[in-house]
């Protein structure tokens, strides 16, 4: 009769630990002092990316708001446009960008800054007084996928996205995370993998978190986790067999009595 008792303590205790999980996230925790990564080959230079055929410019004449031009509503050629917010233009396969009154501009190949820089100079030249212009690339994009609460493709907003911004667009970091080695796959052809260390604030200034098109970031799942997984696996296989075994033993003690 001492087995019924045991197997029942067995049963219990296997509940337990399936059910059971303690939080121990550390993030920024260890301060190590930040390295200097401006010299690491490899490394790409900040603002460095260079406009590509059929790339997306999205571009805001300060001036004036609504319009790419003050006095020239402008049909671009995406056929997009929201007040305030600036125009689409989509970049040509020959590498050019068709804007309002000045015609087809040779933007691949030049950055953001450059693209800007050079606009302002056309109109400048042909049409307006001390033009302002903001120009962005919208379609740049990046992949976050595993213990984040809200995995999926998100643009890159601004220059210099950091890793930590995009987990926050993402929701967080879920309690299942290995915040101490978060992959960032990058590259098209030759792919390269970073592993960051959230748990060190030298993280924050490490340039390798600066995210680039097409980046694809995954978060693993940390080693309580992924014990607590095996845990519950077993349980679950266990725990047929040890109702089976209660129920035999509970029918043996019953016509025993």
């Amino acid at each position: 009769m001492r087995a019924l008792p045991f197997v029942c303590t067995v049963s219990i205790i296997l509940l337990i630990y399936s059910c059971s999980y303690k939080q121990n996230q550390l993030l920024f925790a260890n301060n190590t002092p930040a390295r200097d990564t401006s010299t690491q080959k490899g490394l790409p230079a900040l603002n460095s990316y260079r406009i590509r055929p059929l790339d997306v410019l999205q571009i805001r004449n300060l001036q004036n708001i609504k319009y790419i031009v003050d006095e020239l509503p402008a049909v671009n050629n995406t056929g997009q446009g929201n007040a305030g917010l600036g125009q689409t233009f989509q970049v040509e396969e020959d590498g050019t960008v068709a804007l309002p009154a000045i015609g087809h501009v040779p933007v691949a190949g030049l950055t953001r800054t450059q693209t800007t820089k050079l606009i302002e100079d056309l109109y400048r030249k042909n049409l307006l007084k001390d033009p302002i212009f903001e120009v962005r690339v919208i379609n740049l994009k990046v992949t976050i996928f595993g213990e984040v609460k809200s995995p999926g493709r998100f643009t890159l907003q601004k220059d210099n996205n950091t890793l930590v911004e995009l987990i926050g667009e993402a929701g967080g970091l879920t309690h299942n995370a290995n915040e101490k080695n978060i992959k960032i796959i990058r590259g098209e052809q030759n792919k390269t993998v970073t592993e960051i260390d959230l748990s060190k604030l030298s993280s924050i200034s490490d340039r390798s978190a600066v995210l680039q098109n097409g980046d694809i970031i995954y978060i693993a799942q940390n080693k309580r986790a992924i014990r607590n997984d095996n845990l519950q696996n077993i349980t679950t296989l266990v725990q047929p067999a040890l109702l089976l075994l209660n129920t035999a033993l509970l029918i043996f003690t019953l016509s025993r009595l």
